[in-house]
């Protein structure tokens, strides 16, 4: 979200109100004034500063494929953006292309990717589905997008921190990209580096705000697909060195367009939507008459794309889709580091 420096100027005052409603509710959570809630099992928060796309998905599924590594049975509870599961159809468990209407985006992209090894609870009242999942037997939860989530007490805040654009240039929404001042950075126990392998400033920024350990990961891509919704014939291996165009609607498009770069092809024209949009046909003709335009060979999106390309079919140029991981630069380290804080966290009891 890119704000115009006079728009942001004049949004300034609205960004000043909403700064004072979030230190308030925080302040209210600390001094117990609101209640959390809290489960019985363990329960890992991913979540971030900014809106917008920091790799909160990737970093779920490690935690979560780590934990069912363990031997734990796994829970992952989201808000479920423009899903339109009912509390009462949980908890769901995700498999293939079953409920596809029904599911939001990244919902949908964490069943496809853990498949089996994890139980989705979908809704705005995680709590709610987070004891749902426990009479299933669920020991740990992996909380997605949940450092503003105060209502549910949790075990580790893992936040993560975009490299590209670590503090939203520094305004609090609808001025800027911060939904919390930095000063919130003090809640979180671990904080992960994203799409960099060193960033000495962001480093010194965050630690002026917080105590924690601070890792570092990058997008490893791991495959490239050619999509179903395209009646244009391509191999597995025919995106790599093409004239491409990309599109994307996720949080952080510009990191997207870079990494179609890194990852060796041409990119020779892009096209941005707003996040979590559902694309028509009017959007697959002016995406397609724009690459051509461009002498694209090919498209390229991201495996979250897909799902919101559903009811759409490309007819003149073949569709790739980037399946991405995140890679951790001390994998191992990270995870002692987030089992030392639940284990100490749950020694110390409730506060």
């Amino acid at each position: 979200m890119n704000v115009h420096p006079i728009l942001r100027a004049l949004l300034w005052p609205f960004s000043v109100v909403f700064e004072a409603i979030v230190r308030l509710r925080a302040f209210f959570y600390r001094a117990g004034i609101f209640r959390q809630r809290r489960l019985q099992g363990v329960i890992i928060s991913v979540g971030n500063l900014t809106v917008g796309g920091t790799g909160k998905t990737p970093m779920v599924q490690w935690i979560a494929q780590r934990l069912f590594d363990s031997g734990r049975r796994v829970g992952i509870l989201s808000r479920g953006y423009h899903g339109t599961v009912r509390p009462d159809s949980i908890p769901l468990k995700v498999a293939g292309a079953a409920l596809r209407q029904r599911l939001s985006d990244e919902v949908w992209l964490l069943g496809q990717r853990l498949g089996e090894n994890a139980r989705l609870g979908v809704g705005a009242d995680r709590f709610a589905h987070g004891l749902a999942l426990e009479r299933m037997g669920i020991e740990c939860f992996v909380l997605d997008d949940g450092f503003q989530h105060l209502q549910l007490a949790r075990d580790v805040d893992v936040v993560l921190i975009d490299a590209t654009n670590p503090f939203g240039g520094g305004r609090l929404l609808p001025a800027g990209r911060l939904r919390e001042p930095l000063s919130a950075l003090a809640r979180a126990d671990v904080i992960v580096i994203t799409r960099s392998e060193h960033a000495p400033a962001i480093e010194a920024t965050v630690q002026r705000y917080s105590t924690a350990p601070i890792f570092y990961a990058q997008t490893q891509l791991d495959e490239v697909r050619i999509a179903e919704n395209t009646s244009v014939p391509g191999g597995p291996a025919q995106w790599l060195g093409r004239k491409v165009f990309a599109f994307c609607a996720i949080g952080n498009s510009a990191a997207f367009f870079e990494d179609v770069r890194q990852w060796g092809m041409e990119l020779v024209g892009r096209r941005e939507f707003p996040d979590h949009h559902r694309y028509v046909s009017g959007d697959a003709t002016q995406i397609e008459n724009k690459a051509c335009a461009a002498g694209a060979e090919a498209l390229v999106c991201t495996q979250k794309d897909i799902y919101n390309l559903r009811d759409v079919c490309f007819r003149n140029l073949p569709l790739y889709s980037c399946q991405i991981n995140m890679r951790i630069s001390e994998p191992d380290r990270l995870w002692e580091t987030i089992l030392a804080i639940v284990m100490r966290k749950r020694q110390e009891g409730p506060r």
